[in-house]
């Protein structure tokens, strides 16, 4: 980074810099956003708001334009860890680390014991979704599930920039939350603890504490009782017929608790702009839900009296 000559007393205290351009990358991680939001899902809006609270503004905004232009070469996560390549104006590029305290021990039972005890929540993350209220549990036992003070979250740069974090640690920084729009996990693998140990520990928390409920519902006077059925070719010409243990089931028809879940869970294919899909299936799942409703409901409407 080349230096800018003053004349000022303040030359020798205080240099500045003029902005220089950095070396174009070929085939580095491009954001997905071109424009506007950087990303969609409200955890990952967290996550880049945890860093505007850090950084000045000029520097997310050119930390923001080179995740758009792909200078960031490439990004390793791990328990507590991401490091990556960024490519500046300098031949070599740039080493950065960025540190997220992972959670302890205790913190993880505590968290793992209360979202148990919602099935909502547990239903929803063992289905690979993230719960919209889910920082309220962690809250609740005290743990931050994003980075609350700066002693949460440390990072550096082999860049000459003074400013710690640097627009290179920007950078990384907004791709992570773009990460983590695709894939929430990733937020509690930097936490400390992978996917699969969040889900097998939830079930087995889940196992645990449904026994009795279950014993309960299959015992209640309004369960179906077993029956001594006929041999099967004795019932053959009733086989289809619909016994009168049918009138004791109860359906619920609504819309899902849960918007675009296959969506969401999936993400948008490589082909096609995912803005775009989002927004489209945003406006279609409602009204595709609504109709399927209004048809379920169809002959009911139509009784008379009703």
């Amino acid at each position: 980074m080349s230096k800018k000559r003053r004349s000022s007393y303040y030359d020798n205290y205080w240099p500045t810099y003029t902005r220089t351009r950095p070396i174009e990358v070929q085939d580095g991680i491009k954001a997905r956003s071109k424009r506007g939001a950087f990303v969609k899902n409200w955890w990952a809006s967290r996550w880049i708001k945890a860093l505007t609270q850090l950084m000045d503004a000029g520097r997310l905004n050119r930390g923001r334009s080179y995740a758009r232009r792909g200078q960031v070469l490439n990004i390793n996560i791990k328990a507590g860890n991401i490091t990556a390549r960024v490519q500046g104006s300098r031949r070599a590029p740039y080493k950065v680390n960025i540190t997220l305290r992972p959670l302890k021990a205790a913190q993880w039972k505590r968290v793992l014991d209360a979202l148990a005890e919602q099935a909502l929540f547990a239903a929803q993350l063992l289905n690979g979704e993230m719960p919209q209220d889910i920082e309220q549990v962690f809250e609740a036992v005290r743990v931050p599930l994003f980075p609350a003070s700066q002693g949460d979250l440390t990072t550096s740069c082999s860049c000459p920039d003074w400013a710690n974090p640097c627009k290179h640690v920007a950078a990384v920084y907004y791709l992570l939350g773009e990460q983590f729009d695709q894939d929430p996990f990733l937020l509690f693998t930097l936490r400390g603890k992978h996917k699969a140990t969040i889900i097998e520990e939830l079930r087995t928390r889940r196992a645990g504490g449904l026994s009795v409920v279950e014993e309960t519902v299959l015992y209640t006077p309004n369960a179906v009782a077993a029956v001594d059925a006929p041999p099967l070719d004795e019932a053959l010409d009733g086989y289809w017929d619909l016994g009168t243990e049918v009138a004791q089931i109860t359906l619920r028809i609504a819309s899902p608790a849960v918007e675009m879940p296959l969506l969401k869970r999936l993400g948008a294919p490589d082909f096609v702009d995912a803005r775009m899909l989002w927004a489209q299936m945003g406006r279609v799942y409602p009204g595709v839900a609504a109709r399927a409703i209004e048809t379920a409901f169809a002959d009911v409407a139509r009784e008379p009296g009703a």
